[in-house]
């Protein structure tokens, strides 16, 4: 009973990871091809997904995920930003600038830690909670290059508010985190010598994180 359980089980979180990487969301008969059992077993696990939020099916009976993991998401989110907070302070206090945590939010990059340095008279404002569209902006192209496993570091100007400059990396290999980590500056960046250090504290948000 003990095993069975585990498969069950085992098999449900398959069924979550498989829609998560779905943005079309799957049919039931693409969920048991991948999982490797009938559809019959998909029904099972997704009716009881379905009663914790986890997934729903749409009008054309797809399977897309459900509002519970949203809510799993939003209570990950307030820890997920205290582990990155002192390898963001060490940075905005080397650089000068402001320093910031973003993660991917559908087709959106949203900010969910900022640091502003201690020190400088003047600085950018860049508040916790602000949205961008993820393929513009420093933070947002960091995160798609980190998908294609690019893992160095990626500058823009004035893409998301004109004078501003910005340097990001992609947060490395954290399974389920989709990040990276900047700074932003009302002044040009040496991208030479900002870039290793933005990369290194992605690298150590990283492992804050694992």
């Amino acid at each position: 009973m003990v095993a069975e359980t585990a498969q069950t089980l085992d098999r449900g979180l398959r069924l979550l990871h498989l829609v998560a990487d779905a943005p079309n969301g799957l049919t039931v008969t693409e969920a048991a091809t991948r999982l490797g059992v009938g559809r019959a077993v998909v029904y099972r696990l997704a009716a009881t997904l379905g009663e914790h939020g986890m997934v729903r099916r749409d009008a054309g009976g797809r399977l897309r995920l459900g509002p519970g993991v949203l809510h799993l998401a939003r209570r990950a989110q307030p820890l997920v930003a205290d582990a990155a907070l002192p390898s963001l302070r060490r940075l905005a206090e080397q650089i000068g600038a402001t320093a910031h945590l973003t993660v991917a939010d559908g087709g959106e990059a949203l900010a969910l830690a900022v640091v502003e340095p201690s020190w400088t008279q003047f600085h950018v404002a860049y508040r916790t909670g602000s949205r961008h569209p993820l393929d513009r902006g420093a933070a947002g192209q960091a995160i798609l290059a980190g998908r294609n496993g690019n893992h160095g570091c990626v500058s823009t100007t004035g893409e998301l508010q004109p004078g501003a400059y910005g340097v990001a990396a992609p947060v490395p290999d954290v399974e389920g985190l989709d990040a990276s980590v900047g700074v932003v500056a009302l002044a040009p960046l040496d991208v030479a010598a900002v870039g290793p250090q933005v990369v290194a504290t992605a690298a150590a948000v990283a492992q804050a994180l694992s």
